[in-house]
């Protein structure tokens, strides 16, 4: 049998926006947490889609599952009831022990809808600029409000004016937090990331959730967590604010909800399930058919697979042998992260390792300049774990030592 020809990826399409600095690699199909390109290269798939594939590439299950609503419906609209919107809300409640949720399709349009819901729980409490809690290194999307609650210099620059509104504070500083909020009568909101994801997987320590949790209830004040990078069992609870033992107010999700069928949510507790009123937001796309099948089906698979137990399982066993393999090396600042969200902090910008992961067949990101970072599918093994491992390490100290 005659090999197919070999396919050269140009480095930028005419025909496409020039939005994205692309690999040279086309993505041809995928089983588990392996991927092939147009080429028939194999690679270990450690991005999973930007923590996306929640199930993998091919399951067999999702797939049926996708196949059987295409034939059913794919889209209706919300002029009429989706039951399989209902049924996947009904979950996500008990998951969550929240009250309520509104369907969209991205993670963007959930973080807006929250800065929405924050705004709109001031107005009706008489508050005519509300005002919302932000973070440093924070992302929440690209949309003008979503890009102004940013913490990123970079992403906003050209962007300007952004939406005002927000207060910028420091991680994990509770102090820090009621200095710039004291005697602010405008503040409606905290709105954060459990785990960081672009910001280079910085986590919110399970006690300062704790305070802010506190700090909230003290003011009347919604707290909002960003649960769409990870969320999802990523950390191996169902989101990661549930190891601190709380509850926010709105949780915005998306990601790994659909196993890359688009899918965004807004979860509401009690003091927010109320707020939004026929009239007050919509979603064209939301809670179509086929998204809410790939979330109930994903949901199912994870329940079934122990996917949650596998995240700690992997990850813990990935960040130990990472750790041990790495120790020692001078250029490295840390590894850090929860369950299948890792990020292996250099002391150097390192967006070069993203093309030469790639080249042995390992594909990866790299995020806040210095920060490699791996979302992988939570369906991965220990001895896929290990492999990532055996490439990874002689990539990094190779380049430290180029660097040195």
């Amino acid at each position: 049998m005659t090999a197919a020809p070999s396919k050269h990826i140009e480095a930028a399409s005419p025909h496409v926006m020039n939005t994205y600095g692309r690999l040279p690699i086309a993505l041809s199909h995928g089983q588990g947490c392996r991927v092939w390109d147009v080429n028939g290269k194999e690679y270990i798939d450690a991005l999973g889609g930007i923590a996306v594939n929640t199930v993998g590439h091919n399951h067999p299950r999702l797939v049926p599952a996708l196949q059987d609503q295409i034939g059913k419906l794919i889209h209706t609209s919300n002029y009429y009831h989706v039951p399989l919107q209902e049924a996947l809300a009904k979950k996500l409640v008990e998951l969550s022990g929240m009250e309520n949720v509104f369907f969209c399709s991205t993670g963007l349009e959930a973080n807006e809808a929250a800065l929405k819901l924050a705004r709109k729980f001031g107005h009706d409490k008489g508050i005519d600029r509300p005002e919302v809690v932000v973070y440093e290194k924070a992302f929440h999307g690209r949309s003008i409000a979503t890009l102004s609650a940013t913490g990123n210099p970079k992403v906003q620059a050209g962007f300007g004016p952004l939406v005002e509104g927000f207060i910028r504070v420091p991680l994990n500083d509770v102090d820090a937090l009621k200095k710039a909020t004291a005697g602010n009568r405008n503040v409606v909101a905290v709105f954060f990331e459990a785990i960081q994801g672009e910001g280079g997987i910085h986590s919110m320590t399970d006690d300062y959730l704790r305070d802010v949790r506190k700090l909230c209830d003290e003011n009347d004040w919604l707290l909002m967590i960003d649960e769409v990078q990870c969320g999802m069992g990523r950390t191996g609870k169902w989101f990661a604010h549930q190891w601190a033992g709380i509850k926010p107010d709105v949780m915005p999700l998306a990601k790994g909800l659909g196993s890359g069928v688009p899918v965004g949510a807004v979860v509401a507790g009690p003091k927010a399930a109320k707020i939004f009123q026929p009239g007050n937001h919509g979603s064209t796309f939301g809670g179509n058919p086929l998204a809410m099948r790939a979330g109930l089906e994903t949901i199912a698979i994870m329940e079934e697979e122990g996917l949650l137990a596998n995240a700690v399982k992997v990850g813990e066993h990935m960040r130990a042998t990472l750790g041990h393999a790495l120790e020692g090396e001078t250029g490295l600042k840390e590894i850090r992260g929860r369950g299948l969200m890792l990020g292996i902090e250099l002391k150097v910008p390192c967006g070069e390792i993203l093309s030469r992961a790639a080249e042995k067949g390992l594909l990866l990101s790299v995020t806040a300049d210095t920060v490699i970072r791996m979302v992988p599918s939570l369906t991965m093994t220990t001895a896929e774990a290990d492999e990532v491992v055996a490439i990874l390490v002689p990539l990094i100290k190779q380049f430290l030592k180029e660097k040195a």
